[in-house]
């Protein structure tokens, strides 16, 4: 699963990285998690644009909103399937851009994990939106589509986010692709991409949101 993630990256760091342009206040985050507005990128007329999004899929026919805390992530193998998703995932595609997620190796206490690219850089969430329209105004949500854990995550949790390569982007977003090739990108990235480190405990607390939740900590 994906449940925790960072995103301070600058703005001029994502446009190039995506090849979009930014419409939204962004700000530093280190301790995003779901039911809250999120950046997303995704085809917008004649190119890319990066919107906030609700973190949470709130299907278009949903009568109740509330529905998208149960949607944060959609898993890669039944995404096709899924009627929350399955539209989505033919229509309306986005990548989720971070610096690093956090997860949680199961223990006493637990310890949590951040997972960056190894060298740096922006990773991208394959994500699926979705437009609902209430009676009090209109949404537009998203999910991170999850994946089995690679050899490097295994020893941490069995799930993780499906990470695109940069020159998958224009595949993934591209609504002529066919879904057999959109299926082939759902796999987990190689072991090399990642690098990992135990972090703070203190990133269980969502109301903590600062920088030393992605520093290492010694063990």
């Amino acid at each position: 699963m994906c449940g925790r993630y960072a995103l301070s990256s600058p703005v001029e760091s994502l446009e190039a990285q995506f090849e979009a342009e930014a419409r939204a206040l962004l700000t530093p985050r280190y301790n995003i998690a779901p039911t809250t507005p999120v950046p997303v990128v995704r085809n917008g007329g004649p190119g890319r644009v990066i919107v906030l999004q609700h973190w949470g899929l709130i299907p278009s026919w949903s009568k109740d909103p509330a529905m998208g805390a149960r949607m944060a992530n959609a898993r890669g193998e039944t995404v096709v399937e899924k009627p929350s998703f399955r539209g989505p995932f033919r229509r309306n595609r986005c990548i989720i851009p971070a610096d690093g997620f956090y997860e949680w190796r199961a223990g006493t206490p637990k310890q949590p994990f951040c997972i960056r690219l190894a060298g740096g850089g922006l990773l991208g969430f394959a994500g699926l939106w979705d437009h609902w329209e209430g009676p009090d105004g209109a949404v537009d949500s998203c999910t991170i589509i999850t994946t089995s854990a690679n050899g490097a995550m295994a020893p941490i949790h069995d799930r993780m986010p499906v990470i695109l390569a940069p020159e998958d982007y224009a595949r993934w977003l591209d609504p002529a692709t066919p879904a057999e090739a959109l299926r082939e990108l759902l796999r987990p990235c190689p072991d090399a991409w990642l690098q990992l480190a135990p972090v703070s405990t203190r990133v269980g607390n969502v109301r903590n949101d600062d920088p030393d939740l992605m520093e290492p900590i010694d063990g």
